[in-house]
């Protein structure tokens, strides 16, 4: 039995992959904010939580519609998060390094978040 193909699947995908990078300036806004609020010394842990929250979003959607290498960071970001959560981000000892490498990353989405590279 033939398997019937969608003469427009390939338009259809390719206009959800602009939808979703529409949506990737305000995305990483959002873990921009999220990071800036982490750095204050008032920061609790919910904080680290929200950080944590948004980065998983990415890490789970971006490579589906075409943002492989934006996902990959993204989930090598949250996995350095997730055995932060519970705890102020102030109370962490490397937290200064890995709001560098989180702030970093997001200088890199603002350049080319679809590059085949993650270059720093």
């Amino acid at each position: 039995m033939a398997t019937v193909q969608d003469p427009h699947f390939r338009d259809r995908l390719n206009a959800l992959s602009e939808k979703y990078g529409a949506t990737i300036p305000g995305t990483m806004a959002a873990i921009s904010a999220a990071l800036s609020y982490c750095c204050n010394a008032d920061a609790d842990e919910q904080s680290l939580h929200k950080l944590h929250e948004l980065l998983h979003g990415v890490a789970g959607s971006a490579a589906t519609f075409g943002y492989p290498v934006l996902g990959t960071e993204a989930r090598r970001l949250e996995q350095e998060v997730r055995p932060l959560l519970g705890k102020r981000p102030v109370d962490v000892v490397h937290w200064q390094q890995l709001a560098a490498m989180i702030s970093q990353y997001l200088s890199w989405a603002a350049i080319d978040p679809k590059a085949a590279e993650y270059r720093v």
